[in-house]
């Protein structure tokens, strides 16, 4: 079992482990279609940019961008960013800088919440270095002439003692407002939990723990954004532990005056790795996916697994799937120059085809662990971990 908390050294190996070995191994299938990448931004790091920027991207109904960064700012502990679009062109700025004590590393990215204000999470930071926050980011309450403007942000929950925290992995919302993640550390048995918080009035909110992992057999220090039904189940993943400490795939059923704990799969190493992390997500039959060093794994509704997509090996980031059921995601090896790839996955038949729409290299950047951001018109944003002229990249996608 781990400890209350991981060093950001610690976290580093966990999030590229085996990374070399499975960069050699991957296969790839051609695109069906040429695909033309196109780099809005270099990250340069120090004091007025980010470094690194892994995790969600988020696409407003305006085609605006927003995404995170893990390191760069003055305090160099990462920062929120949007890339604007305006008559067709992005204009890109940072909108907040953390500072430690209201967040540090956000490795999750963040997404709109109902009220249109960006939340998210941070690993580190917050009441101890291992703790993290959840956040909120407003536009400033009057108009700004300045170049770069910070937003104002919200701590909105500071964990202390035993609740769960350090917060890697994203969170998700319901349709009363509530907020639900995992978190790596913290809960009863300091293995990492479920945890709930509610709106409670004036811009609070209310931590529940719903569930906490053992470290047994139902896994333990989730790094995998969770998944809800339309009943209210939550779905997720356990990056260690199980019975046999390769991870696991829960659900949590919900029923009257709380939750039951239900284990979908254990993943046995071998040819199916596990460890997965990024998020799981489903599909309007109710299908589950996620993904692990094995590649996108699918439960059906009736407990069925199945490895649908072998050659996304090594998957550390988040995928998500459009109102086709197509899956998209990015690999951190791989693609045409060995640098990662975005991709997107498609079934026909009853079979699924993993298909290259780009692959990183050059001033594109590598190495990415983004998830794959869509907007309306079909264009793709991705970020590279590292490489461009410095510390990463975002890049758009178009058909």
């Amino acid at each position: 079992m781990y400890g209350s908390t991981i060093s950001r050294a610690s976290l580093r190996l966990v999030s590229l482990f085996s990374t070399a070995l499975l960069t050699a191994a991957i296969m790839v299938v051609p695109a069906a279609q040429a695909q033309t990448g196109h780099v809005l931004h270099d990250f340069t790091g120090g004091a007025n940019d980010g470094s690194t920027p892994e995790g969600v991207v988020t696409v407003d109904q305006a085609g605006n961008v927003y995404g995170s960064t893990q390191a760069g700012g003055p305090s160099g502990f990462g920062m929120v960013f949007r890339a604007a679009k305006r008559n067709g062109a992005f204009t890109y700025a940072p909108l907040y800088f953390f500072h430690g004590g209201d967040g540090d590393q956000p490795f999750s990215g963040p997404i709109i919440g109902p009220d249109g204000a960006l939340y998210g999470t941070t690993f580190f930071g917050g009441n101890c270095g291992g703790c993290g926050v959840v956040y909120k980011l407003t536009p400033p309450p009057t108009f700004c002439r300045m170049v770069l403007c910070s937003w104002d942000e919200t701590v909105i929950y500071l964990p202390s003692g035993s609740e769960p925290s350090g917060l890697y992995a994203g969170i998700v919302f319901d349709n009363a407002g509530n907020i639900y993640g995992a978190s790596f550390n913290g809960g009863a048995f300091a293995a990492g939990a479920i945890y709930k918080l509610s709106p409670s009035g004036g811009g609070n909110y209310t931590e529940t723990t719903l569930y906490s992992f053992t470290g047994g057999d139902d896994g333990g220090h989730p790094m995998t954004t969770v998944a809800l039904d339309a009943a209210g189940n939550i779905y997720g993943a356990t990056d260690f532990d199980g019975a046999d400490s390769r991870g696991t795939v829960f659900k949590l059923v919900h029923e009257a005056g709380g939750y039951s704990f239900q284990l979908l799969h254990t993943f046995p190493g071998g040819s199916d790795l596990g460890m997965p992390s990024g998020s799981v997500v489903l599909d309007s039959a109710g299908n589950l996916y996620g993904a692990g060093y094995s590649g996108i794994f699918q439960i059906t509704p009736s407990g069925t697994y199945t490895l649908i997509d072998t050659q996304a090996l090594g998957l550390q980031s988040p995928i998500n799937i459009d109102a086709a059921g197509n899956i998209y995601g990015t690999t951190y090896g791989g693609g045409e120059y060995g640098n990662g790839s975005a991709f997107k996955d498609t079934y026909s038949n009853g079979v699924w085809t993993h298909n290259v729409v780009f692959s990183f290299g050059g001033q594109s950047g590598g190495l990415p662990l983004s998830d794959v951001g869509l907007d309306s018109s079909g264009n793709m944003y991705v970020t590279a971990t590292f490489g461009g002229v410095s510390d990463g990249t975002l890049v758009q996608v178009t058909p």
